[in-house]
């Protein structure tokens, strides 16, 4: 069931599926992309949406790279950014720290919990990596929250990269803690899809 803060912004209410704090697993094809550390893998991700009463939820994303019995490795990206929404069309604000600041728009599906988005301006710094822009599809699938990045650079045209399957983590105050380890080890990568467009099937 999606829980409606009573001092939610009347207007982010259809984003209201979003809020909370994510856990979970995915697949990176980051090898399609070329650079010296760049290799397909599993990577665990923790996202957080929140909100303040103002008309925007804001947004951030940590994920890491975990080895093959889903130990955390060392840290894949951080984003931040800012989401709002009216009458379904949507637009974000997001800055990575690899030094790329994006604006996305995109649309909230009429009748279910799903959103398109696609980059409308990317800045990048001189140090960042080569980027041109992307896609991403998310969607609140029996409670889960599911996701799935595309991305291109100036020699590699739009394709998947990134996609994760996150779970609601349970507030600290009304169960147990995380372990010291964190969402670092997670039992399921093996059944992970090797493309995170299945989730939307």
């Amino acid at each position: 069931m999606i829980e409606i803060p009573s001092d939610l912004n009347p207007g982010l209410v259809p984003l209201a599926f979003l809020l909370g704090t994510w856990q979970g697993a995915g697949v990176a094809a980051l090898d399609k992309f070329g650079g010296p550390d760049a290799e397909a893998c599993n990577f665990g991700q923790e996202v957080t949406f929140s909100h303040d009463g103002r008309d925007f939820l804001e947004f951030s994303s940590r994920t890491w790279r975990l080895d093959a019995d889903g130990k955390r490795l060392d840290p894949l990206e951080t984003e931040h950014g800012y989401w709002r929404i009216k009458d379904r069309q949507l637009e974000v604000v997001m800055v990575r720290d690899q030094g790329v600041a994006e604006v996305w728009y995109g649309e909230l599906a009429e009748g279910k919990p799903q959103i398109d988005l696609a980059t409308d301006a990317v800045a990048r710094t001189a140090v960042s990596p080569p980027y041109t822009g992307g896609k991403r599809l998310y969607g609140y699938v029996n409670g889960d929250l599911m996701w799935v990045g595309e991305k291109a650079t100036p020699d590699v045209p739009l394709q998947a990269y990134m996609s994760a399957h996150l779970k609601k983590a349970v507030d600290p105050r009304l169960g147990a803690p995380p372990s010291p380890e964190g969402w670092g080890r997670v039992a399921d990568i093996k059944d992970l899809p090797d493309d995170g467009i299945a989730f939307f099937r």
